[in-house]
């Protein structure tokens, strides 16, 4: 009665694979001990092996904390950056919903004014 495993994208696990390899590279390059990254970042050492490994299941906050311990919390910013299928569409000028203009008190007074 455990958890439904859900299928995931063989493209997207190889991004997982090599965020988390790129993660323990950096930890080497610092020389830092993988208990010693661990605990900076507030996580366990067994998430800190499932982060380096690219398990997808480790939370989004535990990767920050790592990068943030790593010193690389800009990266983060990367992320969905350059939305060039977004820009495409708007581009495109393929119609977006749009809601009415809020009344307001204003508004509405003005209106029975001019009634």
């Amino acid at each position: 009665m455990g958890r439904e495993k859900k299928s995931e994208f063989p493209s997207l696990r190889r991004i997982f694979t090599e965020l988390g390899e790129n993660i323990r590279l950096a930890r080497l390059r610092r020389k830092l001990p993988a208990i010693m990254l661990a605990q900076r970042a507030g996580i366990a050492r067994n998430t800190l092996r499932a982060i380096e490994q690219g398990d997808p299941s480790v939370t989004f906050r535990a990767y920050a904390n790592v990068l943030f311990t790593l010193g690389l919390e800009n990266d983060l910013k990367l992320i969905a950056r350059d939305d060039t299928l977004g820009r495409k569409l708007q581009d495109a000028g393929l119609p977006i919903k749009a809601r009415a203009p809020r009344m307001t008190k204003r508004n509405s007074t003005k209106k029975k004014e001019n009634e």
